[in-house]
Formats: C-alpha cells, structure tokens, sequence
C-alpha cells in the first residue's frame, strides 16, 4: 500500500464494498470483483470496471497493469478507513464525544459477546495505564 500522506477523498458506500473485497481476498481482477460483488444482482462487468478505474482515479486503489488482466489492490489500509469514518461520526454523531459512541453501541442489541467485551477491557486497561493503542 502506498503512503497516505496526500487527503484521498472518503470512499462512497459502493466504493466501500469494492474495497471490503480487496481487503477480504487480496489484489483481483475486474472479473473477480464482478464475480464477489455484482454478479448475483445483474450489473454489469463495466459497472465493476468503471467502478475501479473511478477508484484508480481518486487514488483509492492501485492497479497493476503489467498483465492483460489488470490486477486492482486498495492503496489505502481497512484500519485507516474505518478510523476515519468513525472519527466523522464521532464528530457529527456524537458532538466529538468518543465515549457517547462507546455507550450507545454497547448499550444497543445486539449484545458484545464475552470475547469483546474482554477485548474491550485490556484496551481500557491498556489506555489507563498509558499505553495507548
């Protein structure tokens, strides 16, 4: 991935779904893309291809188009963009409070399995103690 450092504007929902696949299964074709995504709701191969050269273009993904099948791979991580949509939210959401949005979701259905919530915990106990995450 490349280094973030110029402002690459937020993915919009369906870009997001493009890149939830580029994360969950690696770098892949236009075809694959097609096939993980639209191929069950009948759009189209050029949709999927538009999409990516779209995303190419805003500087979302990067492709690499040595073969004849160009290969797309996101240029930005899942942890990065999930920050930045959650820090939006928190901002306009929750009036820039982080704890608001820790007690809505956790006070919401469904329930955090144990798992989560003791994952929870060592991160509070982590910040307490000064070692910030």
């Amino acid at each position: 991935m490349r280094h973030e450092t110029r402002e690459i504007p937020k993915p919009t929902e369906a870009e997001l779904g493009i890149l939830n696949a580029l994360w969950e299964r690696g770098p892949c074709t236009v075809r694959d893309v097609h096939e993980a995504l639209y191929r069950d709701d009948g759009t189209g191969y050029t949709t999927a291809l538009k999409m990516l050269q779209i995303m190419h273009a805003k500087g979302l993904v990067e492709r690499d188009d040595s073969q004849r099948a160009h290969v797309y791979r996101p240029a930005i991580s899942k942890e990065s963009t999930q920050r930045r949509f959650l820090s939006d939210i928190v901002q306009r959401v929750f009036d820039g409070s982080p704890s608001q949005l820790v007690l809505q979701a956790l006070g919401g259905r469904p329930q955090a399995s144990r798992a989560e919530l003791d994952e929870i915990r060592a991160l509070l106990d982590r910040i307490e103690s000064g070692i910030v995450p």
